[in-house]
């Protein structure tokens, strides 16, 4: 990696956090590889590159499918940390074929663009409910008031977790999704750990329930749900909820508010947006691409690679940067403009492939369902006070949104 490069790449720092697309501009001009050694990872910052790896089979999310640790060159995981590693590995976005196939194929019977359509009067209403909230009050914090409630609503009535019993989700949530970061602390692993447990026996309740008494929702389609004679087995129920509340709320929460920190910042987009309601989708699309809320995907090599000449050698990790292959000039022209009318569009916040986002279609719903309760509702929200990141990378957000109307 040249020195520019790597001194402008530093996920720790608090000015590569407040804005990384400096740095990704200068790794992509340096090169379509970087060995990264303080994660022991290779950074791939280009979009055609991020993109053909995606869907590279030589490559994967887990491993443990062809290797033991030992073999693949890796130490095991602390016994410790068990819990977590269960519940996250039997997850399909951490799971290769055939058991990745067999569980998508499954959990997508219960998971239909027609659930997400029926869902469609419930999220906004929802979202009318909340920006009435917000307006009643004068403003407040737009992610604690609408961008957080809302999708963990959604996806709770989807999984038919009581109202009163979904106060601890996002929490949960929140710990679980800590050790995505890189190289996290033990106090983060441990806090992890503890909400991998308090989930997991939850869930095993609510399960149990369900079979007694089965309803309309999601978890009752996971029960039901079988292909061939075969069915997800209790964790695989377990871990896919987890996942689906996980990945279902924490990109469209960080692209709710990263989005609307964006627009104040674009006074001129923001009119015209208010000007011109039909711009809400490819407004979403954008906001999407310009502040990526997931900022890189790891994935492991299974068999050796060529990546521009570079040698990648099985074992190693690559580190795909969802947020510099969003802000590629060979791909978007004039990237680091926010452009609401943009057509062409081709960002992998979704990521792609065969763990390409499942509910996809659902986070624009809600990301368009609140954006649109925003305009209407509330048309001269206004900021209130400059907002501060998250101190994490991997999963870009803010630590809230303070608003006026």
């Amino acid at each position: 990696m040249e020195a520019t490069a790597a001194t402008a790449f530093d996920p720790w720092s608090p000015t590569f956090l407040g804005d990384p697309y400096p740095a990704y501009a200068a790794l992509r001009e340096a090169g379509r590889v970087h060995y990264y050694e303080p994660t022991n990872q290779y950074l791939i910052p280009h979009h055609a590159d991020v993109s053909a790896l995606l869907r590279d089979r030589r490559l994967g999310r887990t491993y443990q499918h062809r290797y033991a640790h030992e073999d693949f060159g890796r130490v095991a995981p602390p016994p410790e940390h068990e819990p977590f590693h269960t519940l996250n590995d039997h997850g399909m976005l951490d799971l290769e074929p055939p058991d990745h196939t067999r569980i998508r194929r499954l959990v997508s019977k219960a998971f239909t663009p027609r659930t997400v359509q029926q869902l469609q009067p419930y999220v906004e209403k929802l979202a009318c409910d909340l920006v009435a909230g917000l307006v009643a009050d004068g403003g407040g914090d737009l992610l604690g008031a609408v961008a957080e409630p809302l999708p963990v609503a959604v996806i709770a009535e989807m999984l038919g977790v009581p109202e009163s019993d979904r106060a601890p989700l996002r929490p949960w949530s929140a710990a679980i999704c800590g050790m995505y970061e890189l190289s996290p602390p033990e106090d983060v692993a441990r806090a992890a750990v503890q909400a991998s447990v308090e989930f997991t026996e939850y869930l095993r309740e609510l399960i149990a329930e369900r079979r007694r008494n089965p309803g309309d929702d999601l978890v009752s389609g996971l029960i039901a749900a079988h292909d061939d004679g075969d069915r997800l087995t209790e964790q695989e129920m377990i871990s896919t909820c987890v996942l689906l509340l996980n990945a279902g709320h924490e990109a469209t929460v960080n692209s709710t508010v990263n989005g609307w920190a964006a627009l104040f910042r674009h006074p001129e987009q923001l009119a015209a947006l208010r000007a011109d309601h039909s711009l809400v989708p490819s407004a979403v699309e954008e906001l999407m691409r310009y502040d990526t809320p997931l900022q890189l995907f790891e994935r492991w090599v299974l068999e050796d690679i060529e990546v521009a000449g570079t040698a990648i050698p099985r074992g190693s990790e690559v580190a795909l940067l969802f947020g510099s292959a969003n802000h590629d000039p060979a791909v978007f022209t004039d990237p680091a403009r926010l452009d609401l009318t943009r057509a062409d569009n081709p960002h992998i916040s979704f990521s792609a492939g065969i763990h390409y986002c499942i509910g996809a279609p659902l986070a624009r719903l809600e990301l368009a369902a609140s954006m649109r309760a925003l305009l209407t509702r509330a048309p001269t929200l206004r900021l209130a006070a400059e907002p501060r990141r998250k101190p994490n990378f991997v999963i870009r957000g803010l630590e809230g949104l303070a608003v006026e109307v």
